[in-house]
C-alpha cells in the first residue's frame, strides 16, 4: 500500500439547502442547515483513507468545538492526524448553499488553515516517506509550494487541485506530476471554455492533467498522448459537494496501488458517482467495498 500524505485545509462545512441559490442581493428561505466536517485536504484524506489508502493529514484546527471535532471524524476514518496541529482561535469555516439540483456555491473562511505557512520537520519525513502528496489552494501558496517541492526533491508523485483558482507560481507547478481542476477552474486558468483547448494549454505547466466536467464525466490529457473523455456513471445528483474531493482521493488511492490511469478514473468515478447521491460532503464519501461494488 502506497502511503498518502495530505497537506491542506480542514474546515467545518455550514450547509445551507434551498429550492434555489439567492442572487446578489436577493434573501431566501431554505430548509436546512447541517454541520458537516470538510475542507478539500480533509475531504480528500477521508477519501482516500475510505477507499483503502494509508493517509497522513498536514494541517491545523482552531481550539474551538469544531477543531475537536474535525480531528475527531479524521480519526474515525482511518487518517493519521499526529500532524494536524491545534493553533489558538478558530478552525477553517466553508459556507455552502445548496440548491435542488445539487450545484453549489461555497465561501470560504481560512481560520487556523492560514497558519499553516511552513512545514515542520514533522511535515516534511512525511512528505518524504509518501508515495504520493496530495495539494490544494486553502493553505498559504508558501506551504504549498514548499509541499510540492520537498516532493519533487525526494521523488515524491504531487497531484494538485488548484481550488479556489488562482494564478499558479512557476515554483509550484514546476514540482506538480498531475493537475486536477474542474472545467470551471480549467477556463480560468487558461482563458478557453473548450475543455480540450484549457488542457493543452495546462499541459505546458504540468505533465498530465485531468479536468473534471461533472456529469459529462472527465478528460485526461498527457504530454505526447491524445486526450481521453471518460463518461461519468448516470445518476440523480442531490449533492455535489465533495464531489471532486472523492475523486482526487479514490484516484490516489488507484494510482498508489499501480493501476493504469484508465482503470484508475473509472475507479475514481464510481467513488464521485456515489458521493453526490448523498448530501454532505465528507459524510457522503463511499469505502472501498462500495466503490468496488459499484
Amino acid at each position: 500500500m502506497t502511503a498518502i500524505a495530505v497537506l491542506g485545509s480542514t474546515n467545518m462545512d455550514l450547509v445551507a439547502y434551498v429550492a434555489r441559490a439567492p442572487g446578489r442581493g436577493e434573501t431566501v428561505t431554505g430548509r436546512e442547515l447541517r454541520t458537516v466536517p470538510g475542507g478539500k485536504g480533509a475531504n480528500q484524506a477521508v477519501a482516500a483513507a475510505r477507499a483503502g489508502g494509508e493517509v497522513v493529514m498536514i494541517g491545523a484546527v482552531g481550539t474551538d468545538e469544531y477543531g475537536s471535532r474535525l480531528r475527531t471524524e479524521l480519526d474515525h476514518a482511518g487518517v493519521n492526524t499526529e500532524l494536524l496541529h491545534t493553533v489558538a482561535g478558530p478552525s477553517g469555516t466553508a459556507h455552502i448553499v445548496v440548491d435542488d439540483d445539487g450545484a453549489n456555491s461555497i465561501v470560504v473562511i481560512p481560520g487556523a488553515n492560514a497558519s499553516v505557512t511552513t512545514l515542520g520537520p514533522g511535515g516534511r519525513a512525511a512528505i518524504a516517506a509518501a508515495g504520493l502528496l496530495l495539494l490544494q489552494l486553502e493553505l498559504p501558496m508558501t506551504v504549498v509550494t514548499e509541499g510540492a517541492r520537498t516532493a519533487k526533491e525526494r521523488g515524491v508523485r504531487t497531484i494538485l487541485t488548484p481550488s479556489p483558482v488562482q494564478p499558479l507560481p512557476e515554483d509550484l507547478v514546476d514540482a506538480v506530476d498531475l493537475l486536477i481542476p474542474n472545467e470551471h477552474e480549467a477556463a480560468e486558468l487558461t482563458g478557453h471554455r473548450d475543455p480540450h483547448a484549457a488542457a493543452q494549454l495546462l499541459l505546458r505547466l504540468v505533465p498530465e492533467v485531468v479536468i473534471t466536467l461533472g456529469r459529462k464525466g472527465c478528460l485526461y490529457a498527457a504530454r505526447g498522448g491524445e486526450p481521453v473523455l471518460f463518461p461519468a456513471p448516470e445518476v440523480t445528483a442531490v449533492d455535489t459537494t465533495g464531489a471532486g474531493d472523492t475523486f482526487v482521493g479514490t484516484l490516489a488511492v488507484a494510482l498508489g496501488e499501480g493501476r493504469s490511469v484508465p482503470e484508475a478514473v473509472a475507479w475514481a468515478s464510481s467513488a464521485a458517482a456515489i458521493c453526490v447521491q448523498r448530501h454532505g460532503a465528507s459524510t457522503s464519501m463511499p469505502y472501498r467495498s462500495e466503490i468496488d461494488a459499484a
